[in-house]
């Protein structure tokens, strides 16, 4: 018999984000680590470390329904927004080979209805995903009326400091200072807001394997309207 979800929520930082976590989250994350297991995972966009595949539309659309009452509840977003995208998500790139923005906290985008929803599937230790600061402006979230200001003190920060070494961001940085931690945990799903400033936390115990059996596989969902 599979355990009920159990949901969690945080406040985080000063800004007070709301993040839910909801463990037991689905019936059977097993068949969703087969699947993906079964589907050919590349490389999509310069952002993400590793290599992905897009969920099925009909599995996608079933997590929102589930979710939709919790986007209510504590985001004020009623009706839910649309599915955006939605991958199987698998980390494979090596500390030493990050491109330079995969070494920074960021967000999804600026929009105040945009929601990203992450499933940890992977079994070990899987680490979890970081919030962060941005030092220079105190921001922990981004939308349009901010994003000049981070941009300009991002650009500022790196002239002064340089950009951080190689490496998966460990805690806080010369640039920002790290809110929070959500560890991961098998069957785990996070629910929060696309624009407030995280970045995955991938202690070395983590393995980087290309095998989505062995390796830190995630499911993300991506909701997003107008």
């Amino acid at each position: 018999m599979t355990d009920m979800p159990t949901t969690a929520l945080y406040l985080q930082g000063e800004e007070q984000r709301p993040l839910l976590t909801i463990d037991n989250f689905w019936p059977d994350p097993d068949a969703l680590r087969e699947d993906a297991a079964s589907l050919r995972m590349a490389p999509i966009g310069p952002h993400y470390p590793g290599v992905r595949a897009e969920v099925p539309p009909r599995l996608a659309q079933t997590m929102r329904r589930r979710i939709a009452p919790l986007l209510a509840e504590h985001f004020d977003l009623d009706p839910a927004p649309a599915v955006s995208e939605a991958y199987y998500s698998l980390v494979t790139t090596a500390p030493a080979d990050l491109a330079p923005i995969q070494r920074l906290p960021h967000f999804d985008g600026v929009e105040p209805r945009r929601i990203a929803v992450l499933l940890f599937l992977g079994h070990g230790e899987q680490g979890g995903t970081a919030f962060y600061r941005q030092r220079a402006t105190r921001f922990e979230s981004v939308d349009s009326s901010r994003l000049d200001r981070f941009r300009t003190e991002l650009e500022a920060g790196v002239q002064t400091h340089g950009m951080p070494e190689a490496s998966y961001i460990a805690g806080d940085t010369a640039l920002y200072q790290r809110v929070a931690v959500q560890p991961a945990c098998f069957n785990r799903a996070l629910v929060y807001a696309g624009n407030t400033l995280h970045c995955a936390y991938l202690p070395p115990e983590v393995t980087l394997s290309p095998d989505p059996l062995v390796g830190r596989l995630t499911l993300n969902l991506f909701l997003f309207d107008d």
